[in-house]
């Protein structure tokens, strides 16, 4: 009794003192943690205000700091009215060493580099070096240079201390930057190599020269805030739109290694979508391009502009090289003042049948092709003139006699009246070009002989068919758009949408310059002799027996210093089609040609008619069942041999008439018979070779191996031959050659 007592005892007392032993430990290690947080808070008191100045001198050691820099911004891309690419930017630089920074030590440390090595363990011994020849041999490889010309200008620029040397002439892109920078000696960092680059953006162009001029360019060089800037075109039109707006970081060294942070990000210029179109502008600079080669002129320009919005579908400006061919300039389209010669025709005759001068009907007598006036001569190019003719004919020979004479009828004694009515019919406006250098119609009035004495008295005469006046091509053709869009005047544009990420920021519509050149009578008439003019006269060139194109031809002597001799001809066509639903207004000018006679219907028109029938020869599509039946046409298919079930299914999709002639074999034989496709038996006896001719491999294979056959096939196609004969007799596993053609 007394020992059980005891033990019960002393079980009680056990897990007393286990309670008593883990409290001890957990006091312990609360008395470690308490400790070292009064360690940590003392180290804190102490760097903050015993070392303070000491740690802080040690930061200022290990950061430096490269005073705020600008990020650059992407310009933005240039669109076709398809959203296809016509310009964007592309990112290049150039690569140099400062020797006057660099690791000396490094730079100079033997070659790697042994006699008789192979090529691949020199690349490995040169990887591990960054010596001069290592990097020599690396610069070398990458920019297919001799090795020893290379070492050999890397180390004349570092004995004489060269503070930028050029590593390679060419600009390179930025994959080749980054691989440059992990070259041998290079990799050291810029502090130890000197190496450096210098961005620069290049503005690509995917369609190459499409549009080039009026697409414009940006100088190489960014500007002091690190944004790109348009030189012409539409670069320099939009300029502040493309650019963006530079953002700004700050560049700090932190434990040796350079990082940048953002504080100002970067804005990415806008994109604009142009009206140009692509495939049109193709086309019409290849029309343009043969007639210019043809003629060995020395330049030429052509606009194409949709009637009822003003918006230029496509615009070239081509002009002779220095090496013999032609390229895009200067923008003439938009730029040039130049006389535009008989073109100007139709604005006269509007003039005066407007203020009821004349009548298409009236007569007018050009006499002998020489008209003395003002004591200057006006002259037909027709030997012996066109005598007693109607105006309406006198347009469509483009007599300068008898439009001069019908304006001189009506405006002798009150020029002013004539050229009020010029300006009615809208070429004293302003159409807004959105080009830069983009010139207005100047039109002369009677009143400059008080300001200059440049008025003189054949003056009315002479304007009367085209001279006296300087219009620009595109001003022309705006006033031809707007014959062919019921009397109404569109602004020529170039642009329909500013896109910002894809979205339209802002969008440019038509512009109506002027409601009503005329009236709907003057026009009917107008109308109807620029189509005979392309039917009947100078623009029969012109004529296509698949578009109707209705114009002008005009052909004026280049003027230099007040005087014609020896200065060559300026040609132009400007007109519309189809002339009955106008869809596309176009001009095209051809400036000094050199062969053949100079000649607005032969050489501009014929451009004008090529332009047109490649346009609608790109939508020409004929219905296939209304197509005549060729004689010589094979009307029934000649299918091969094979399953009948197949062939009969084949044909009967195709509306193929069979001729069945009772099939009782799955497998057939087709031939055409009178008309349809006759199907018969291919019979099959066991033992005897199968006849697989006129079949398909398919079909042949499986027949002949069904039999116990092995089969060799040579060629492709239909089976001609086989080297069994049909029905003879074969040994079980023998091989049968099958050619194929």
């Amino acid at each position: 009794m007394a020992e059980e007592e005891e033990k019960n005892k002393t079980a009680g007392q056990q897990p007393a003192e286990q309670g008593r032993g883990v409290i001890t430990r957990y006091g312990f290690i609360a008395l470690l943690l308490v400790g070292f947080a009064l360690v940590i808070v003392f180290k804190i008191l102490v760097i903050s205000f015993v070392q303070q100045k000491e740690w802080q001198d040690i930061g200022k050691k290990e950061v430096e700091r490269i005073p705020n820099r600008n990020i650059d911004p992407t310009r933005g891309n240039i669109l076709a009215d398809d959203d296809r690419l016509m310009a964007t930017s592309f990112p290049l630089y150039r690569i140099y060493m400062d020797f006057r920074r660099i690791d000396s030590t490094a730079f100079w440390q033997a070659s790697a580099v042994k006699k008789g090595q192979r090529p691949d363990s020199t690349a490995r011994a040169n990887a591990r070096r960054n010596g001069v020849d290592s990097l020599s041999y690396y610069l070398a490889r990458k920019f297919n240079r001799p090795q020893s010309e290379v070492e050999a200008g890397l180390k004349a620029a570092a004995r004489r201390k060269a503070g930028r040397y050029a590593l390679c002439e060419q600009r390179v892109s930025y994959a080749d930057l980054r691989e440059i920078s992990q070259f041998p000696f290079i990799r050291l960092g810029r502090g130890k190599s000197g190496f450096f680059s210098e961005a620069f953006v290049e503005r690509q162009k995917p369609f190459g020269t499409l549009a080039s001029r009026t697409i414009g360019n940006v100088y190489a060089s960014l500007d002091s805030s690190g944004r790109t800037r348009g030189q012409y075109g539409l670069e320099l039109e939009y300029d502040s739109l493309l650019r963006g707006e530079p953002g700004l970081k700050e560049t700090r060294r932190i434990a040796g290694a350079w990082r940048d942070r953002p504080i100002i990000p970067a804005k990415n210029g806008y994109d604009i979508r142009t009206t140009i179109n692509v495939d049109l502008q193709d086309l019409v600079e290849k029309a343009l391009l043969d007639e210019l080669n043809r003629t060995e002129a020395a330049s030429g320009s052509v606009v194409l502009m949709d009637v009822k919005t003003g918006q230029v579908k496509a615009i070239t400006n081509m002009q002779r090289n220095a090496s013999g061919g032609y390229g895009e300039a200067v923008n003439h389209a938009v730029a040039d003042l130049m006389e535009p010669g008989s073109t100007f025709k139709t604005a006269s005759i509007m003039v005066a049948l407007e203020d009821g001068v004349c009548t298409p009907e009236d007569w007018v007598n050009t006499g002998n092709g020489r008209f003395p006036y003002g004591g200057a001569v006006v002259t037909d190019y027709k030997a012996g003139g066109f005598g007693m003719i109607t105006v309406e004919r006198a347009m469509e020979v483009s007599s300068n006699i008898g439009v001069a004479k019908t304006i001189l009828k009506g405006f002798a004694n009150d020029p002013e009246k004539y050229v009020d009515g010029l300006y009615k019919l809208g070429f004293g406006e302003d159409l807004h070009i959105d080009i830069p250098g983009a010139a207005r119609a100047v039109v002369r009035r009677p009143d400059d002989r008080k300001k200059n004495k440049t008025w003189y008295p054949a003056a009315l005469a002479w304007m009367a068919f085209g001279y006296e006046t300087q219009i620009p091509p595109i001003y022309m053709l705006a006033f031809y758009n707007a014959i062919a869009n019921g009397g109404k005047m569109m602004r020529p544009y170039f642009v329909t949408d500013i896109l910002k990420d894809g979205k339209e920021v802002e969008s440019f519509g038509p512009e109506v310059v002027r409601s009503s050149i005329c009236s709907a009578k003057t026009l009917h008439t107008i109308q109807g002799i620029l189509e005979n003019v392309v039917k009947y006269g100078t623009g029969k060139p012109a004529y296509s027996h698949f578009v109707q194109i209705a114009g002008k031809t005009g052909t004026a002597q280049i003027a230099h210093g007040g005087h014609f001799q020896g200065n060559g001809h300026y040609v132009s066509f400007a007109g519309y089609f189809p002339a009955d639903k106008p869809e596309y207004s176009c001009i095209a000018v051809i400036r000094q040609p050199k062969r053949g006679y100079p000649s607005g219907g032969s050489m501009s028109g014929s451009v004008v008619k090529e332009i047109a029938e490649g346009i609608y020869a790109q939508r020409w599509r004929i219905a296939v069942d209304k197509m005549p039946v060729d004689s010589l046409a094979v009307t029934l298919p000649s299918p091969k041999a094979g399953n009948a079930e197949a062939l009969s299914e084949v044909l009967d999709a195709l509306d193929v008439p069979v001729a069945d002639k009772g099939l009782h074999s799955p497998w057939a034989l087709a031939a055409p018979v009178d008309g349809e496709v006759g199907l018969s038996d291919i019979n099959l006896h066991a033992g005897l070779v199968p006849r697989v001719l006129g079949m398909g491999a398919k079909d042949a294979v499986y027949l002949l191996e069904s039999a116990g056959l092995r089969v060799s096939l040579d060629g492709q196609g239909r089976v001609t031959a086989q080297s069994a004969p049909p029905g003879s007799r074969f040994v079980k596993g023998q091989t049968v050659r099958l050619t194929l053609r």
